[in-house]
C-alpha cells in the first residue's frame, strides 16, 4: 500500500473527480490525502489537471517539471492529461497518464507505478463515475451530475478533453446525495461542465433532477453549478418553481461571456445579449433574493473596443453579484486560436477596466445588506474567522469567531468588502 497525495487544479468538477479517485484508492487500502502538503513525504503524487486557461496550464507544467526533478513518482490525470498528454511527457517522460474517462482505473495506474512501471490509460469511453462515489464526510459534498456538453464554443478546450454530453444516472445522483447527507454534508454542490444540459441524452432534464433532490429528507442546502444561458429558454419556468424550496440556495451561475452579439456569434454561443438580460430580469422578479454569477472573457480575437464597451454596459445593466473576469488566451484545440490575436497589452488593459467595474458593482450589491439579519450556514473555518453562506449563497464572515462547521448562525451584517459580507452574531 502507498501514501498518495492528490493535487487538484481547476473547477468544482475537477474537485469532484479527485474525490472519486480518493475514494477508490482509499477503498484499496492506500493512505490518501487531498490537502496541500509536501509532495516529498508521499510515495506517489497524482496531479488532477485543468486546461481552461493558459496561466493555469503553465502553473501545472511548472509543477510537473519540479516534481519530475525531485524524483517523485507521478501520475497525471484530468483535462490537460487528456487534451495534451505530450506536453506532460515532454517534461516528465516517466510520468503515468490517466485520462478523464478512465479515473476508475486510477488504482491500476498506482499499482503499475508501485511496481516501477509507467502506464498510459487514455481510452475514450463513456463512464458513469458516480457508481464509484463515496462521501468523504465533509460539510460540503461536491457531486458531479455529468460531464461533456452540447456546445461547441470556439474559445473552449474543455469540450475536447471531456467530450460529448454524458449525463450520469439520476438514480446514482440521488444515491450520492443521500449518502453525503447521511455522512453529515450540509451543503450539496451539483457540478458539471454545463448543468443545464443535464438529461438531454437520457430523456429527462435538470428540473426533474432538482425536484427529486429537494424532496429528500435531511437538513441541507443545494447549490446548482454553472448553467449556460441557452438552456434557460426551456428550463426557466421549472427552475423558478423548484427554487421555491427552502433547500435551494437562491443562486444561479449563468456565464454570458460578452455583451456584444457579434462576439457571442463568433464564440458560437447560442443566445443574444437581449435574451440574457431578459433571463436575468425574470429570475430577479420571480425568485426573491436570488444572486447571479456570470463570467466574461475580455480580448476575444474579434472583440473591438466597441464590443468591449458593450460588455461594460451589460454588466452595469445586469449587475451580477459575482462576475469572473478572464483574459482570452488561445488554447491549442480551440477554433479561436487560429484567429488573429489581439495585442496582449490591450487585453490586459481591458481586463483591468472590467475588473474595476466588477468590484464596484459587487461592493454596492453587498453594501445594501448592511443592517440585515440573515441565517448563515457555516462551511469554513479560518484562523481568524468563521465563514458561511447565506440563503443567496453570498459569503458571510464572522471575524474573531470560531463556529462549528455545518452549524447555522443568525448574523447581523455590519459591513462588507466587494466579495464578502461581514457579520456579528445576532
Amino acid at each position: 500500500m502507498a501514501k498518495i497525495l492528490i493535487e487538484t487544479y481547476g473547477c468544482t468538477l475537477n474537485q469532484a473527480d479527485s474525490e472519486v479517485m480518493a475514494s477508490l484508492l482509499s477503498s484499496s487500502g492506500h493512505e490518501v490525502s487531498t490537502e496541500p502538503s509536501h509532495a516529498y513525504s508521499y510515495d506517489i503524487v497524482v496531479l488532477n489537471t485543468c486546461t481552461v486557461k493558459t496561466p493555469t496550464e503553465q502553473k501545472i507544467l511548472d509543477r510537473v517539471k519540479k516534481l519530475s526533478k525531485m524524483g517523485a513518482r507521478l501520475i497525471v490525470a484530468g483535462c490537460l492529461a487528456t487534451a495534451s498528454p505530450e506536453k506532460i511527457l515532454a517534461l516528465a517522460p516517466e510520468a503515468s497518464i490517466v485520462s478523464l474517462q478512465n479515473i476508475d482505473l486510477i488504482d491500476e495506474a498506482v499499482s503499475a507505478v508501485i511496481n516501477g512501471k509507467s502506464v498510459r490509460i487514455d481510452e475514450r469511453r463513456r463512464l458513469d463515475k458516480l457508481q464509484f462515489f463515496q462521501p468523504n464526510g465533509s460539510v460540503i459534498a461536491k457531486i458531479p451530475i455529468g460531464e461533456g456538453c452540447l456546445g461547441n464554443c470556439t474559445f473552449c478546450e474543455t469540450k475536447f478533453a471531456r467530450g460529448p454530453l454524458n449525463s450520469f444516472s439520476p438514480e446514482l445522483v440521488l444515491r450520492a446525495v443521500k449518502l453525503s447527507i447521511e455522512k453529515g454534508a450540509k451543503e450539496i454542490e451539483l457540478t458539471s461542465q454545463d448543468t443545464g444540459a443535464y438529461g438531454v441524452d437520457r430523456k429527462t432534464d435538470l428540473v426533474n433532477l432538482l425536484e427529486s433532490i429537494v424532496q429528500l429528507d435531511g437538513d441541507f442546502k443545494l447549490r446548482l453549478g454553472m448553467l449556460n444561458p441557452e438552456h434557460l429558454a426551456r428550463l426557466i419556468d421549472g427552475l423558478v418553481e423548484v427554487y421555491r424550496s427552502d433547500k435551494m440556495y437562491k443562486f444561479i451561475h449563468i456565464p454570458v461571456q460578452s455583451g456584444s452579439d457579434s462576439v457571442l456569434k463568433a464564440m458560437r454561443r447560442n443566445y443574444t445579449v437581449d435574451e440574457f438580460i431578459a433571463y436575468v430580469k425574470e429570475l430577479r422578479s420571480k425568485i426573491k433574493g436570488i444572486s447571479i454569477e456570470t463570467d466574461i472573457i475580455v480580448g476575444f480575437p474579434t472583440e473591438t473596443r466597441s464590443d468591449f464597451e458593450k460588455t461594460l454596459e451589460l454588466l452595469n445593466e445586469a449587475r451580477p453579484e459575482v462576475t469572473n473576469v478572464s483574459k482570452f488566451g488561445a488554447r491549442p484545440h480551440a477554433e479561436a486560436s487560429k484567429l488573429k490575436q489581439l495585442d496582449n497589452m490591450e487585453i490586459k488593459e481591458r481586463s483591468v477596466e472590467a475588473s474595476r467595474l466588477v468590484r464596484s458593482i459587487q461592493y454596492e450589491s453587498r453594501r445594501k445588506h448592511v443592517g440585515e439579519l440573515q441565517e448563515v450556514l457555516i462551511t469554513e473555518q479560518n484562523p481568524g474567522s468563521s465563514v458561511g453562506r447565506n440563503s443567496s449563497y453570498l459569503s458571510v464572515a464572522f471575524p474573531g469567531k470560531k463556529l462549528g462547521l455545518g452549524s447555522r448562525a443568525m448574523a447581523r451584517i455590519t459591513g462588507n468588502t466587494y466579495s464578502t459580507l461581514l457579520a456579528e452574531l445576532a
